[in-house]
């Protein structure tokens, strides 16, 4: 499995110069979100080249949000060094994952569109009679079916 974007792509989005660290960092980013793009699309790519560009979007994006704050956190401050968490992001805080939308967009792109699907159930070796509307069906061979109410076409 190829990873969707290069990391420098990625540093190209970014406000600052990454060190060794925060690169060993975003490459191990990259890796996760093409992984979970894999997931949310359904299916794979050979390479990068083949894929959409936006499943390639969708991960720099991603991997952007998780370089900009790789802990996951809501509040800070300066004075007396007070951070914060809530449950919001819940379970992703800290972690490199798609929002809602992007996931729907992902999931679109695979050919999967949520939603209801309406299908015809039958029972087995059931054959289907063609019924006038409007007509009880006869069981008895070579007798008309007859009205069930009565209409100007054919009267009782």
């Amino acid at each position: 499995m190829a990873n969707f974007a290069t990391l420098d792509e990625l540093k190209a989005r970014l406000d600052w110069t990454l060190d060794a660290d925060e690169e060993r960092i975003a490459t191990s980013a990259l890796e996760d979100a093409s992984d979970l793009a894999v997931y949310y699309v359904g299916r794979d790519w050979p390479d990068a080249a083949s894929a959409p560009r936006l499943v390639r979007t969708l991960v720099l994006k991603a991997c952007k949000r998780f370089m900009d704050n790789p802990s996951g956190y809501t509040q800070s401050r300066a004075g007396d060094e007070t951070l914060g968490w809530n449950d919001s992001q819940g379970e992703n805080a800290g972690t490199v994952y798609f929002t809602d939308d992007e996931r729907k967009l992902l999931t679109e792109i695979g050919g999967r569109k949520p939603g209801l699907v309406s299908a015809q159930v039958s029972a087995w070796n059931s054959v289907r009679r063609p019924v006038s509307a409007g007509l009880v069906p006869v069981d008895k061979p070579g007798e008309k079916p007859f009205p069930m109410f009565g209409s100007d076409g054919e009267p009782w």
